[in-house]
């Protein structure tokens, strides 16, 4: 980095899709960010991207962006089945790395992309907006200093209602597609994020179309008698919500992945008497986590719990590969 670049991190987008086009305006709202480059596979596409987003540089070819001087860190939003690919030679080219989640498509590639960016001195972080807003550190302090008393189980669903687009990778399982890799990140993150660690075991059950989920029921048990329930999917309506139930009282919040728009991010403690707070919270998750990506603080929790989560998804993965060969007890 040039002693006049020193105070800025200039970033890269690898990857033009929807996704990417809602976090750059992020990114170039951050304090000490920039936006200097973006790559995709055609010239045409990078850009379009490029012109719609007042981005210097279009560039074709994602290895053609990695080599570049003027960009010290990457936001790579690439089909799940791409991201130990690129996250890994993003490593290897000293550049930071924003993943999108999933971070991999299994355990096996999530380690490679960690072996890589500590090999090569990198700062990593999974896209994952919602551990970083402030109100998730109230939902931590609430946990920790015992509001709840001794959390026993937790409740989390979340869907989006066909949110597909033409060439859509969520429909294609050989690029990750389906909705345990996509929307069961987050649930299994949430569950995560409330007991400290991965599941024990796992029961899953889904909804197909073609050869990829797309509703999921799954069932997590944990140690000491603790438990988790989680649905997601692409055929219900819009849910982000979880419930966190303690001995003492219940932690729910109704759009824990991103705050409905226009709306203070909430929440609510129901205990046993009947009893309900509100709290509210401000602040911007995306920008946080781009400062955090940047900043000098310690990422080994953050880490830990993308590990931990994408642990967690295979264990589902792999309970609906073994579940069709099971028979469900009848209710009759």
């Amino acid at each position: 980095m040039t002693k006049e670049s020193a105070s800025t991190t200039r970033f890269g987008l690898i990857g033009t899709g929807r996704i990417t086009r809602r976090l750059v305006a992020d990114i170039q709202s951050t304090s000490g960010c920039e936006v200097t480059a973006v790559a995709s596979r055609t010239m045409e596409r990078a850009q379009w991207c490029a012109s719609q987003y007042a981005i210097a540089d279009a560039v074709q070819g994602y290895e053609n962006l990695l080599s570049r001087d003027d960009v010290d860190a990457v936001y790579l939003s690439l089909p799940p089945s791409m991201h130990r690919q690129w996250c890994v030679a993003a490593a290897e080219a000293g550049k930071s790395i924003l993943c999108e989640k999933p971070l991999g498509m299994n355990s096996a590639e999530v380690a490679q992309i960690d072996d890589a960016c500590r090999q090569h001195g990198v700062r990593w972080l999974d896209a994952t907006g919602w551990l970083h807003h402030p109100r998730t550190a109230a939902f931590a302090d609430l946990i920790r200093d015992g509001r709840l008393g001794t959390v026993r189980h937790v409740s989390v669903a979340i869907s989006f209602f066909e949110p597909f687009q033409s060439g859509e990778h969520r429909l294609q399982r050989e690029l990750g597609g389906g909705c345990v890799l996509d929307l069961g990140w987050y649930a299994c993150g949430v569950a995560r994020f409330a007991f400290g660690k991965p599941c024990r075991d796992v029961m899953a059950t889904a909804v197909y179309r073609g050869d990829v989920p797309i509703r999921c029921t799954a069932v997590l048990r944990f140690d000491d008698d603790r438990s988790a329930t989680i649905s997601c999917g692409y055929d219900t309506a819009t849910r982000k919500w979880f419930e966190i139930a303690g001995s003492d009282a219940s932690l729910i919040c109704d759009d824990f992945s991103r705050p409905w728009p226009d709306k203070p991010a909430r929440c609510w403690i129901h205990d046993a008497s009947g009893k309900v707070d509100q709290l509210d919270f401000e602040g911007h998750q995306e920008i946080r986590m781009i400062e955090t990506l940047i900043g000098e603080d310690d990422l080994a929790s953050l880490h830990a719990q993308a590990i931990d989560t994408q642990a967690m998804v295979d264990a589902i993965n792999r309970s609906l590969e073994t579940s069709s060969a099971q028979e469900p007890t009848s209710c009759i």
